[in-house]
């Protein structure tokens, strides 16, 4: 039988408490190679913020009057604040435009995204505005949820105007309805100002799935939608069939593909490649796909080959599921070093552990050495600080 591949415990501590002066940055060399001409950010984000509320560990959900007690609960930013904890604990400099709330649960939404190292100079308080709540209950891997919210007080775009020079974009394209623009007047000045556009797309409840949608990837360097959204957009009956035909239309095509893993087709190097997923024991399934967005960003950003982008992916996301809350439990480099110290240091033996030690092979060069400071995840909860 193969040994399992260990998993690392992880440390309850912030990003601002674990020395952000000195945090290790991935993309040091590219800084340094640019000087005064990089640009300020790493990534610009838009969205919604929301409350979190998420409950763990129940059997099955309650029914008919029943109260139904969870094992785990945790609180913290959501929305569009998956991605942008996950973007900044792997190193990216990352900026948001959103609205929030001058109530508590904006006030601590806030908080807990600046002591994150999220920029929010672009985003915008406003009185009087109630903060959307999700409450996320996770039974059998997956998540049933309910949200109170109301419509932006402010359009986005009179709200950002031209939003910060950075390098890359992620944005959501079915929230816009494009044509053959992004949709957005902030997302196509990013991209006039030269940001690298990497996109996602929603579930579709009309079931229409309209094609249009993916006229915008004209103006996108990748696409990132997951299994069931590419076939059902492009009309193609597997998730390979479904990667060929976006790759006809975007430099990089990914598609990520649940318990199987994720493939994806890069034209700007010829590169194809496919990883598996990690068998992990999943807590909760919310933010996995931003983590694995944050990190292909990255790795493209960074220039690493195609299969150690899509590895080291599926790595963070299978950190992230683990843990209890979107934000808050996507991975930092101390996490992620833990685990590469971990399953280098492991005993044991069998085909998957060798084969997960290969494909991480890369992980040897590419994590951290001391004395730079590592981030690792903080706790999923409110209080006076995120961590406490």
């Amino acid at each position: 039988m193969s040994a399992p591949v260990p998993q690392p415990h992880s440390p309850s501590a912030s990003a601002a408490q674990q020395g952000a002066c000195c945090r290790f940055d991935p993309l040091a060399q590219r800084r340094a190679a640019e000087g005064a001409a990089a640009p300020q950010f790493d990534l610009f984000l838009q969205g919604m913020v929301f409350l979190d509320i998420i409950f763990t560990g129940l059997e099955a959900m309650p029914s008919g009057g029943r109260e139904v007690w969870a094992d785990g609960m945790g609180s913290c930013p959501g929305g569009i604040a998956n991605l942008a904890v996950a973007a900044s604990r792997l190193g990216l400099r990352t900026s948001l435009g959103a609205a929030f709330g001058d109530d508590d649960y904006g006030e601590f939404c806030w908080r807990t995204l600046e002591q994150e190292g999220v920029d929010l100079s672009s985003s915008k308080r406003y009185p009087g505005w109630h903060s959307p709540v999700t409450v996320s209950i996770a039974v059998e891997g997956d998540r049933n949820m309910v949200t109170h919210g109301h419509e932006e007080p402010e359009c986005p775009s009179a709200m950002i105007g031209r939003p910060p020079r950075a390098r890359a974009v992620l944005m959501d394209l079915s929230a816009h309805h494009p044509g053959e623009t992004l949709g957005a007047q902030w997302a196509d000045a990013a991209y006039e100002d030269g940001a690298l556009i990497f996109a996602d797309v929603g579930w579709d409840p009309t079931g229409r799935w309209e094609v249009g949608v993916l006229d915008a990837l004209s103006r996108c360097h990748a696409f990132m939608p997951n299994a069931g959204e590419a076939m059902a957009y492009t009309r193609t009956e597997t998730p390979q069939d479904a990667l060929y035909a976006l790759a006809d239309r975007v430099p990089l095509a990914v598609v990520t593909n649940g318990p199987f893993g994720a493939l994806a087709y890069d034209a700007t190097t010829g590169e194809e490649a496919s990883v598996p997923a990690l068998k992990v024991a999943a807590t909760d399934p919310t933010g996995a796909g931003d983590v694995f967005g944050a990190a292909v960003t990255l790795g493209t950003l960074a220039g690493w080959p195609l299969a150690h982008r899509l590895a080291f992916a599926a790595l963070c996301s299978s950190l992230a599921v683990q843990q209890v809350g979107g934000s808050l439990a996507a991975p930092g480099w101390g996490d992620i070093v833990d685990w590469w110290h971990a399953l280098r240091d492991a005993k044991g033996s069998g085909a998957y552990l060798a084969s997960v030690r290969r494909r991480y092979a890369f992980m040897e060069d590419l994590v951290p050495d001391q004395p730079y400071s590592v981030v690792h995840r903080a706790q999923a909860t409110i209080a006076r600080l995120s961590d406490a």
